[in-house]
C-alpha cells in the first residue's frame, strides 16, 4: 500500500506542477500571483519533480517554439519528425539541455516574461542533487516495497518528467479525436484526462493557446483548472481572462 501511495502520490503531484506552473505559468502566464506565491509554486515544482525537475525556462521556451512550428520540421518534438517516442525525447532532452543552460540562446520572440530562480535552478540541474533524489526513492523503497515486482516502478520516479512529457507529446498528437481543425495533428487523447491532469487535450489548447482551461467539450473535464478555480476563489491566483474559459462555443456544446 505504501509504495502504491507513493507512486500515485509523486506521479499526481510531479504532473500538476508541470502543468500549473511550468506550463500554464511559465510558458503562457495563464494566470498572475504574487512573488512570494511564485517562489512557492517555484519550489514546489522542484520539490516534486525530483531528479526529473525541468527549469522552467527552458521549458518556457521550448514550449512557446512547439506552438510555433507544431508538427512542422521545426516542432522541437513532434511525432510526425520521429520513427518512435525513444528518439523524440532524445532529441527533446538536447534541446532542453542547450536552453537551460544557456548554450543556445532563445529567438526573442520566445523569451521574455518567464520565472527565474537561478540559485534553484542550478541545484535542481546538479547531477550531484539529481543523485541525491536517487538515493532518496530507491531507500524509500527499500524501506516498504513488500514484492520484489514493486521495484519495476523504482525507474519512473528517476525520470518521471520525461515520462510525462512523452505521453504528452507523442499520444497528443497521435491518438485521440479533434475538436478543431487547427493545421497540425494535436488531438485530445482523453475526454477525462486522469493520467496528465489536462495535457492531453492538445487538440484544444492549440486552439485556445491562451486558455487556462484546457477542457472544451461538455462532457472534457480538466482537473488541473478546477484546481485554478479554487486557487483563484481564495484569492491566491488571479485567472488570465479569456472567452473560452467562460463559455463553450455554441457548436461544441454537446
Amino acid at each position: 500500500m505504501a509504495i502504491a501511495l507513493f507512486f500515485v502520490g509523486h506521479w499526481t503531484l510531479s504532473v500538476f506542477f508541470q502543468t500549473f506552473f511550468q506550463h500554464r505559468y511559465a510558458a503562457h502566464r495563464m494566470f498572475t500571483t504574487s512573488p512570494r506565491w511564485e517562489r512557492f509554486f517555484y519550489l514546489a515544482t522542484y520539490l516534486t519533480q525530483g531528479s526529473s525537475f525541468l527549469v522552467p525556462k527552458g521549458y518556457a521556451v521550448l514550449h512557446r517554439m512547439h506552438h510555433a512550428f507544431s508538427d512542422t520540421p521545426k516542432d522541437p518534438h513532434s511525432p510526425s519528425n520521429y520513427s518512435n517516442v525513444m528518439t523524440m525525447m532524445w532529441a527533446t532532452k538536447k534541446k532542453y539541455h542547450d536552453l537551460a543552460h544557456g548554450i543556445v540562446a532563445p529567438e526573442k520572440r520566445f523569451d521574455g516574461g518567464i520565472p527565474e530562480w537561478p540559485a534553484l535552478d542550478k541545484l535542481g540541474q546538479s547531477w550531484i542533487a539529481r543523485l541525491a533524489w536517487v538515493g532518496l526513492y530507491t531507500g524509500f523503497y527499500v524501506v516498504f516495497a513488500t514484492e520484489a515486482w514493486q521495484f519495476a516502478l523504482l525507474p519512473f520516479h528517476w525520470v518521471m518528467g520525461p515520462v510525462h512529457g512523452a505521453i504528452v507529446n507523442w499520444c497528443g498528437h497521435r491518438y485521440g479525436y479533434k475538436s478543431f481543425d487547427n493545421g497540425d495533428l494535436s488531438r485530445n487523447t482523453l475526454p477525462f484526462d486522469f493520467l496528465t491532469l489536462g495535457e492531453l487535450f492538445q487538440n484544444n489548447h492549440h486552439k485556445y493557446g491562451m486558455s487556462p482551461n484546457f477542457a472544451v467539450r461538455a462532457f472534457e473535464l480538466d482537473p488541473t483548472y478546477q484546481v485554478m478555480r479554487a486557487l483563484a476563489w481564495l484569492g491566491i491566483i488571479k485567472l488570465a481572462e479569456h472567452p473560452q474559459v467562460a463559455r463553450f462555443p455554441a457548436e461544441l456544446a454537446s
